[in-house]
């Protein structure tokens, strides 16, 4: 289904002709009908015998209900503009096409009205001057169809036409985030809250829960109406009423929207603004407007960031006062808040995905890629990736996993994200190259840490630590002990540093067992003028030839005896006391403890109250 929307001057027929169309008046107030003229919007359902079908939206033809119309003009795909052939084209019929033209309108049919009050020789006349009329707006080259409401004459002609446009049009996008501003709200007993609007994009299925944005609370479809049928489902492009059991009446209200939870409701936006000739005189850096966004209407304030004569298309910030549900591409209106007239339109910024640059990639995969390579030091997650591509976040999940495949692009974890492959490679090679000139600059180093690789390549530490993440699990990069290296290094100290830390940590054979205080070696160190001790003895602890445990150092051959100690009790014995453990050594309960503690981290035993038990499995030592 296409959503038919109306345009025309009050009294210029538009509802009459919707009447002709389809047996539906699409006046359902009663005041409409008694003052013959639309106050709200009217939706009727246009079908034909092959299963072609529109779904009408009339649209209050007065000036003073052009918030009216604009509620429900965004879902507009076909157009169809009534003009009076005695009258021809009024202001206000001018100011409504002004406003679609920054909409989605991609066609329009201009019904030529109420021909049987004119004589027929005129009515070649009244045709061109209409055609003279519409001359610089989007209906300046739209077929006119001279048409009676009345008497029938002509409406074959018409319907056939909006027959042909109908089926030609291509269908909205159903595999994007569900967006369906709501247009009209109200209570039927027996089933509670029923709202209706045009399912810009994605699909909606009875039973599924969304969000009533703003809000954020959770929305429950248990039905759905489409034109007085009940569906299971339902695409973009319909006339859809939902009934929402689990919100109040009073809850919802018109502005507001049904969406998927890729979306949530913003306050402000990037924006491409395109400012109507006549208004550009009016522009200032921050201009106050009045926002149509979807069914919304809200105050707020345009900041431009181009010099305000640089070009037709703007780039600026749009802050509302109250948050609306906005989205890459999204379309909409700006007036002066008074006197309210139209000032342009735009759409909010987001990535543009050139069907011919996509390399052979799905559409999905086209997108993603698209918003991946915007923005090549970001890791992002499904969510956001879900949101810039405008697809479901399913399908950009999908879609990041099949380019992981195709080597496209990496996926990095804590949080599950991912990032374009060529700029994450880039990244790596960067960081190479700064690991290189560490090697050399000081061979005994373990490498570069986070910190200070992410500050060199201008990165974030978490970003850096994620994508190094996955180079390192690749082979490409070694992270020992918090230290990146290449993975050819091989830290290497010089012989004084070599020779001082052996000092400073002596072989006891009379206390084997006896350790040094790590406080006093670190001293020792920063008093040292051995140079590059201090990362040198960095490269001791990382490595394992020093290892602290608690307040004291040791040597890694302390270690090795320690456990083959350990070992050579257990061989004999089930469990052992820390008083054995004590006396094993040859040491005192100062040292005993904190020994104890540190096999129990590194898995060595286990403790069992009392007792230490040696694990089934003994791991690799280290520190």
């Amino acid at each position: 289904m296409h959503i038919v929307g109306t345009a025309g001057h009050v009294d210029h027929g538009k509802s009459a002709l919707i009447a002709a169309l389809t047996g539906t008046n699409p006046d359902r107030l009663i005041e409409e009908r008694l003052r013959g003229m639309t106050l709200d919007l009217g939706f009727a359902h246009l079908r034909f015998d092959d299963g072609v079908e529109g779904g009408i939206v009339d649209v209050p033809g007065h000036e003073r209900f052009l918030h009216n119309m604009l509620a429900g003009a965004a879902g507009m795909e076909l157009l169809l503009l009534a003009v009076d052939a005695g009258e021809g084209v009024m202001p206000q019929t001018l100011e409504h096409l002004q406003i679609l033209q920054f909409l989605n309108v991609r066609r329009v049919l201009v019904a030529l009205t109420k021909i049987d009050l004119i004589d027929p020789p005129q009515r070649d006349a009244a045709g061109d001057r209409v055609r003279r009329q519409l001359q610089g707006t989007i209906a300046a080259d739209a077929p006119i169809y001279p048409v009676s409401s009345l008497s029938g004459e002509g409406l074959d002609a018409f319907k056939t036409a909006l027959h042909c446009e109908l089926a030609a049009l291509t269908p909205r996008n159903s595999n994007a985030p569900v967006y369906l501003p709501i247009d009209r709200v109200f209570a039927l007993a027996g089933l509670g809250t029923i709202v209706t609007g045009t399912l810009m994009q994605g699909s909606i299925s009875a039973g599924e829960t969304l969000l009533l944005e703003p809000g954020g609370k959770p929305a429950h479809v248990r039905s759905i109406g489409v034109f007085g049928s009940t569906l299971q489902n339902v695409n973009a492009g319909s006339r859809v009423a939902l009934n929402l059991p689990g919100i109040a009446r009073h809850e919802i209200a018109r502005g507001q929207a049904i969406v998927g939870r890729e979306f949530g409701a913003r306050s402000s936006f990037a924006v491409r603004f395109v400012p109507l000739q006549s208004s550009t005189g009016l522009l200032r850096r921050k201009l106050p407007v009045r926002a149509y966004i979807g069914s919304a209407e809200t105050l707020g304030t345009l900041v431009v960031e181009d010099a305000l004569d640089a070009a037709l298309e703007l780039r600026a910030q749009l802050h509302l006062r109250e948050p609306v549900v906005g989205f890459p591409g999204l379309r909409f209106v700006l007036r002066r808040p008074s006197p309210m007239t139209l000032l342009g339109g735009g759409f909010i910024e987001g990535i543009d995905v050139q069907p011919s640059a996509n390399g052979g990639f799905t559409r999905g995969e086209g997108a993603v890629l698209a918003v991946l390579r915007a923005k090549p030091l970001e890791a992002l997650e499904p969510h956001a990736i879900a949101l810039a591509a405008n697809l479901r976040e399913s399908a950009a999940r999908d879609a990041a996993e099949r380019l992981v495949e195709r080597g496209e692009a990496i996926c990095v974890s804590r949080p599950q994200a991912f990032m374009e492959a060529a700029a994450a490679g880039t990244l790596l090679t960067h960081a190479l190259a700064r690991l290189d000139e560490v090697h050399h600059r000081e061979p005994w180093a373990m490498g570069a840490t986070s910190i200070a690789l992410a500050r060199a390549l201008g990165v974030s530490e978490s970003l850096f630590v994620r994508v190094a993440a996955h180079f390192v699990e690749a082979g490409r990069l070694i992270n020992r002990g918090g230290y990146y290296a290449s993975v050819d290094h091989r830290p290497s100290l010089t012989p004084e540093q070599r020779a001082f830390l052996d000092g400073l940590v002596p072989a006891d054979e009379l206390r084997p067992f006896q350790p040094v205080p790590f406080a006093g070696v670190v001293s020792a160190v920063k008093l040292s003028h051995v140079s590059g001790l201090s990362k040198a003895f960095d490269t001791t602890l990382a490595n394992g030839s020093f290892v602290k445990v608690g307040d004291d150092l040791y040597r890694d051959s302390q270690i090795v005896q320690i456990r083959a100690r350990v070992e050579a009790h257990f061989s004999g014995h089930e469990r052992m006391t820390a008083a054995e453990f004590r006396d094993l050594l040859g040491t005192s309960r100062k040292y005993a403890l904190p020994l104890l503690e540190w096999l129990d981290s590194r898995g060595v035993t286990i403790r069992d109250g009392d007792y230490r038990k040696l694990r089934k499995r003994m791991p690799v030592l280290n520190a």
